[in-house]
């Protein structure tokens, strides 16, 4: 299923973002648009709400939603590495590729085999901004806001971060920040990820989440695309090394294994040259 309209208008802006090595800007068209003061009352909300009882009965019942239709979505996505995760104990902090309003349902997959109730997911604050039955999903299903805001980044959502962590929980974080759509390639991280787990001391595990074209068409354009979640490998901080150079290590680390993993699963050496197969299920004229 492919979400959204106007999808050779978001890869010309791929296009031209990967030909600028631009690999975090808002590729996506009519997403909305907030000032740096509504980014924050939307965060501050969430902040005041998230305890309260009508808060809890929402993101229970947007769970269970994405729970079945993610269960559906993914029913032929396949996991490998499993046996990497063996030794994690406590809470953690995954990362993956980012190239679906969906791609999180199937790190939902992940946590439903390690028997994890849920799996925490920090996202844009524009997405927050979302109407409709997306935006319900996008402001309750286990979602976590993430503003600009200094402050609020440095307190109010390393304190939430934080509390989930030390209940054992899994935080997905998304290092390419902006979604771009289809994407194969992995493209270089933002270094907040890491620096979460650095400050916090916890792992990160490294996923990277392999597309391939399926036989059946999704639009005249595009066809459906399956999935195949590749755990990497499990990177732990230094309790000797300071937060910073910590989160720098961890950074590359991940940027790294990313990298070969695309190389090792595509066949092909990665660079950012834009090429029609570099959008996974585009049928291109």
């Amino acid at each position: 299923m492919i979400i959204g309209e106007r999808r050779e208008e978001v890869i010309v802006n791929i296009k031209r973002s990967a030909d600028m090595l631009d690999f975090h800007a808002k590729v996506e068209i009519n997403d909305p648009v907030l000032t740096d003061e509504e980014g924050v009352a939307i965060a501050k909300s969430y902040m005041q709400n998230r305890g309260k009882i009508s808060f809890r009965l929402k993101s229970r019942a947007a769970r269970c939603f994405a729970d079945i239709g993610g269960g559906i979505l993914n029913r032929n996505t396949e996991i490998r590495g499993l046996e990497k995760l063996s030794g994690i104990r406590g809470g953690a902090i995954i990362t993956s590729n980012h190239f679906s309003p969906l791609d999180n349902t199937v790190i939902r997959k992940l946590a439903g085999r390690l028997r994890k109730k849920r799996i925490n997911i920090v996202s844009q604050i524009t997405n927050f901004a979302m109407t409709g039955p997306i935006g319900f999903l996008m402001n309750y299903a286990d979602t976590i806001p993430l503003c600009d805001d200094f402050h609020y980044m440095s307190h109010e959502l390393m304190d939430v971060l934080g509390e989930l962590l030390e209940k054992d929980e899994l935080v997905l974080i998304y290092p390419e920040r902006e979604m771009w759509f289809n994407y194969r390639k992995p493209r270089p991280g933002l270094r907040g990820a890491y620096y979460f787990a650095a400050k916090l001391g916890v792992p990160v595990i490294s996923c990277f989440v392999e597309m391939r074209d399926l036989d059946k068409k999704d639009t005249e354009s595009f066809r459906k695309v399956g999935y195949t979640l590749h755990i990497l490998d499990v990177l732990y901080p230094d309790s000797g090394k300071g937060v910073r150079e910590n989160s720098v290590f961890l950074l590359e680390s991940d940027n790294r294994l990313k990298s070969s993993a695309y190389e090792r699963i595509y066949g092909k050496k990665l660079d950012y040259s834009f090429e029609p197969s570099d959008i996974a299920g585009w049928i291109a004229e």
